[in-house]
């Protein structure tokens, strides 16, 4: 099938690649479907692209991908809701508020969006684990040189 992407343009997408989001994403609870695209060759972010409303796009990234250490406990009432069986079934990822300088992007690790890549359901959780922030910085800091 083919849609109409924010950042690509009209992109062909397998049927299979559709992720059901039964309770879309804060401020867009109205989008369901989205399909995660690729959005560079050689690099690890994606598009979490609506399949409904070409406009609404966000970049992601896995949070292993820059914080190996980064931790997710999800809820019995989620785990049931994306019918997770097993943890090699569940893919993270967080949203990125991209900057320019792109060094200057942030993630948020506070609502990680959760894929069961197996039923293709997906849902952005809120965790109140308060090590995490909602604009963490995704790069360390370039160190300035002493003057």
């Amino acid at each position: 099938m083919n849609i109409q992407s924010k950042y690509f343009g009209e992109v062909t997408i397998s049927e299979d690649e559709l992720i059901n989001m039964p309770t879309g994403l804060p401020a867009f609870e109205n989008l369901k479907t989205f399909v995660l695209l690729p959005f560079d060759k050689g690099t690890p972010f994606y598009v979490l692209q609506s399949v409904q409303t070409p406009e609404v796009a966000f970049i992601t990234v896995s949070p292993f991908q820059y914080m190996p250490d980064y931790q997710v406990e999800l809820s019995e009432s989620t785990i049931t809701q994306l019918e997770i069986k097993q943890e090699a079934d569940v893919a993270v990822y967080v949203l990125l508020t991209v900057q320019n300088p792109f060094d200057q992007t942030t993630a948020n690790l506070q609502a990680p969006v959760i894929i069961n890549t197996v039923s293709k359901i997906g849902k952005q959780v809120f965790t109140n684990d308060s090590i995490y922030h909602t604009k963490h910085a995704l790069f360390e800091p370039v160190k300035k040189g002493s003057e």
